[in-house]
């Protein structure tokens, strides 16, 4: 019989892991803050954990209700280069190192709450798109990493990386702290833009020095365990082991190309229609778990209530519900008590399972036609400036944009 919550001994990410058992991830915080009025779209950085502490803590505790194992500190995009890039405003008016501060007091506070771990995440820099050198970008990952170790989180998350050369960076940076290392991309199938495969990704991100390795963002489920395969699949052939873990869009993306969802024209203030259903959410959980990927969490997109299927989904597995599930009945029972007849007669799996969820827009076409400018590393338009981006130059971006378009 299933119970609400987990009460257990405290365990490390790798000793749980280890024992097979499932790790919940959390799900997307700039997308959900953005929408909520606490993060700016565009530089996507999380000055919040400074402005807005309740809205990032009020954050993690839904969460942590809703079956998350893991409080991911708020620090995506939290480097120093980042926080001062085309005007941004945070790293003069707070500094970086408050601001990471700040994300990893919030998230040790509510995983005490709870059986919760903390991980410490640094993400990609405009460092190393703008081709400073590898001592530069390692300079600035250290400068997060020595925030989290003063704090002691429990692990170290190397997340939404394009290239997986930074990725390898940001490991054998973060795995001088003695830490557990994970390590995500943010690939498809076709590999990062460079062309590396997932499957030598994988190898170079363990012989770096990762434990856990995977994929994030960019991509819906089905395709990021696409590209899981391809990385297990790697490391089999080159005899090497770790565990894997994905945390996916909560957006259906089947038209994106190379560099995922931020070429779709919809980026970023168009994609609800997207929006995976909480039964996508219960097929997503079941098919990672089937791949034999044991940490399975969520990317931008995923709500709370994304991160409960997931819980719900495996809690035969895990031998508990989250606390969340005490107000969701199972596949829609909690609809036996609706007033209307018709709507009591959803109140059963069968029919979430087999529905598919119409648009509700007359005119709106199935798929997009993504931008593909072919922009990475090294081209002029990614450089880093501290100044704000100015009106020629965006002048110039539209131009470009309408002659891509064009064609």
């Amino acid at each position: 019989m299933l119970t609400f919550f987990h009460n257990c001994v405290f365990q490390g990410i790798l000793a749980r892991l280890d024992a097979g058992e499932v790790v919940i991830g959390d799900g997307g915080f700039v997308f959900a803050l953005e929408k909520r009025g606490y993060v700016k779209a565009g530089p996507w950085t999380p000055e919040a954990a400074v402005e807005h502490p309740e809205a990032v803590r009020q954050l993690h505790r839904e969460f942590l209700r809703s079956g998350s194992d893991v409080m991911q500190t708020f620090t995506f995009y939290a480097s120093d280069d980042k926080l001062e890039n085309r005007g941004n405003y945070v790293a003069q008016k707070f500094s970086g190192q408050k601001v990471n501060e700040a994300a990893c007091d919030i998230a040790r506070e509510v995983a005490d709450e709870g059986d919760a771990l903390v991980a410490g995440g640094v993400s990609q820099t405009p460092s190393y798109l703008s081709c400073k050198s590898e001592a530069d970008v390692k300079a600035i990952f250290k400068k997060q990493l020595d925030v989290f170790v003063k704090k002691n989180v429990d692990f170290m998350i190397a997340e939404y990386f394009e290239h997986v050369e930074e990725a390898e960076w940001a490991v054998q940076v973060l795995k001088g702290s003695g830490k557990p290392v994970a390590a995500t991309l943010c690939i498809g199938p076709t590999g990062d833009l460079n062309g590396v495969s997932p499957g030598d990704c994988a190898v170079k991100l363990v012989k770096a020095g990762a434990q856990i390795v995977g994929i994030n963002c960019h991509f819906d489920p089905m395709t990021c365990l696409e590209t899981m395969k391809l990385m297990k699949a790697g490391l089999e052939a080159a005899k090497l082991k770790a565990h894997l873990m994905v945390q996916p869009l909560a957006y259906h993306t089947p038209d994106c190309n190379h560099q995922g969802f931020i070429d779709l024209p919809e980026f970023p203030f168009g994609l609800e229609p997207r929006v995976l259903t909480r039964w996508d959410m219960h097929k997503y959980a079941r098919e990672a778990y089937s791949l034999g990927i044991r940490y399975i969490g969520g990317c931008c997109g995923f709500e709370p209530y994304h991160i409960r299927a997931v819980a719900e989904e495996l809690a035969p597995e895990r031998g508990f519900l989250p606390k969340a599930s005490e107000k969701h009945g199972s596949w829609g029972s909690g609809l036996e008590m609706h007033t209307k007849p018709w709507v009591r007669a959803r109140a059963r799996r069968d029919y979430w399972e087999k529905l598919a969820p119409a648009s509700g827009r007359p005119f709106c076409s199935s798929m997009s036609h993504p931008d593909s400018w072919g922009v990475t590393k090294g081209h002029a338009d990614l450089v880093q400036q501290k100044e704000a981006t100015s009106e020629q130059q965006l002048k110039d971006l539209f131009q470009k944009q309408k002659e891509n378009t064009s064609h």
